[in-house]
């Protein structure tokens, strides 16, 4: 399916072919990728035809992560606790696209409740990427990412809490989208960090998770971080007119000189982003290097680590076994709630839990959880200090393409770090926040993000949509990579 979500709506109104025609290709092609790739949890067989009204999405098949709320149907969060879980309503995400005739097929993998960035901690295994079987997706939104890299559907959920829609979007070679904190009600997604979760979309092109969000996004009473969007029309006001638009770059995070002993990927990964900045000035925006302390900028993994453990470490201490989920055995309550967790969260995950419980002890909350939380604001406070003079900040994804599955394959950059992590600060602040592929090394897609000040979306994603129609990366199909 690899037209973009206009054009199958006038085919559909055209009666070039029916809501069902799209559904059946939609399934064969997920059973098609799940043997390849693993990227689902559950395939919805009996998913039905809707009628083609004047909405986009009607009629259209499209994915959800496992770790939104759906009714009737299995919904995991990708973890042995709730293997058998199925909800008695909706998320109002997923709510709002049924409303609107849009077609679910499946419900996707993710990491563990989301806690990870690989594709390969979820209780169903490992999702592979669609470009090259032998790497990792990224993660958490890992088989939203391979299903639509993939060409299942025109899009999918997601939600990201560090870079869980964009880092995969960027090793998929799609584009992915987290809009401003709020804009997107939670309700109903399984939470990891409050703080930091957002909900939002993954999809081929600009445009289209522009007309998903669209439809997702608005005031929601069952969420109290809701705000009201409604005089925000992303699609309309994609018209690709950039021109006087200011753009930075942050010198610590791109100058090959701060890295040891860099890679060849990295290089040409910073090469190629250098390039696309040549792109961005020849339409007519500026750009300019800034520069941020390195001090400030090297705390972000560990104040990411603390602030999600300690708020994941209370979200989910609910999973226990006694209100829903599989019961574990014991002579006791507390026996059985040992013996559930036990048994039922991964290794990762229940790192994650020690860390989170030692970080909310009440002799340590000064020490990491209150200067991270701080330190949270630094970072907060200096991106807000750039968007008094930029439109938005851009940077690459990551140090390259996808990394191995077995990452004793790869060679990884001293110090690059912080350039794995920097997505995690449109978390941090709540920033709108979207990724698109920008070039192929050793034919395997990268990407760059712009991130933008909050409430701005239109702003962000009109960039954004300058910059791809600049690019010859749009609506891409992967195509796996021999190793013959």
């Amino acid at each position: 399916m690899d037209k973009t979500i206009k054009e199958l709506h006038e085919m559909l109104q055209n009666g070039e072919m029916t809501s069902k025609d799209l559904i059946q290709e939609s399934l064969k092609k997920s059973y098609e990728v799940q043997e390849k790739y693993n990227a689902f949890v559950t395939i919805l067989d009996d998913a039905k035809e809707t009628p083609v009204t004047n909405n986009l999405l009607s009629g259209i098949p499209f994915g959800i992560k496992d770790n939104y709320s759906t009714k009737d149907i299995l919904s995991t969060g990708s973890s042995n606790t709730l293997k058998n879980y199925v909800p008695f309503f909706n998320a109002t995400a997923v709510e709002k696209l049924l409303s609107a005739g849009a077609v679910p097929i499946n419900k996707t993998v993710l990491d563990e409740f989301g806690m990870g960035g690989t594709g390969t901690t979820g209780h169903t295994g490992i999702v592979k990427n669609p470009w090259d079987s032998t790497r990792i997706t990224a993660g958490s939104s890992a088989g939203s990412a391979c299903a639509v890299a993939a060409g299942v559907y025109p899009y999918a959920l997601g939600s990201d809490t560090g870079d869980s829609i964009r880092k995969p979007a960027a090793y998929c070679g799609i584009v992915g989208y987290k809009p401003t904190y709020g804009m997107i009600s939670r309700y109903g997604l399984f939470p990891f960090a409050s703080s930091l979760d957002h909900c939002g979309v993954l999809a081929r092109n600009v445009q289209d998770v522009a007309i998903v969000v669209d439809t997702m996004k608005g005031l929601d009473d069952k969420d109290m971080t809701t705000w009201d969007s409604s005089t925000i029309h992303l699609y309309e006001n994609l018209d690709g007119k950039v021109g006087g638009k200011k753009l930075c770059y942050i010198k610590e995070l791109c100058d090959i000189e701060n890295y040891e002993n860099p890679t060849e990927e990295l290089k040409r990964h910073l090469e190629n982003f250098k390039e696309k900045l040549a792109i961005c000035e020849k339409l007519g925006m500026e750009v300019v290097e800034v520069s941020i302390d390195k001090k400030l900028l090297s705390a972000l993994p560990s104040v990411y680590v603390a602030i999600s453990c300690a708020e994941a470490t209370s979200n989910l201490s609910n999973l226990t076994g006694i209100l829903f989920g599989s019961r574990g055995e014991g002579r006791n309550i507390m026996e059985m709630m040992m013996d559930h967790r036990t048994k039922g969260f991964s290794p990762l995950i229940k790192r994650r839990f020690v860390i989170g419980s030692y970080i909310l002890q009440k002799e340590n909350q000064e020490r990491y959880l209150k200067n991270a939380q701080r330190v949270r604001r630094l970072l907060v406070d200096t991106w807000k200090n750039l968007f008094k003079t930029f439109d938005a900040v851009i940077l690459p994804v990551g140090s390259g393409p996808a990394k191995h599955l077995d990452s004793g394959n790869d060679i990884l950059t001293k110090n690059a770090e912080i350039l794995e992590e920097h997505l995690q600060i449109g978390n941090f602040g709540g920033f709108p926040s979207i990724t698109i592929p920008d070039g192929f090394i050793n034919n395997l897609p990268v990407a760059l993000n712009i991130t933008g000040n909050c409430y701005d979306d239109e702003n962000v994603l009109n960039i954004a949509y300058a910059i791809e129609s600049a690019m010859p990366y749009k609506n891409q199909i992967a195509k796996e990579v021999s190793h013959e």
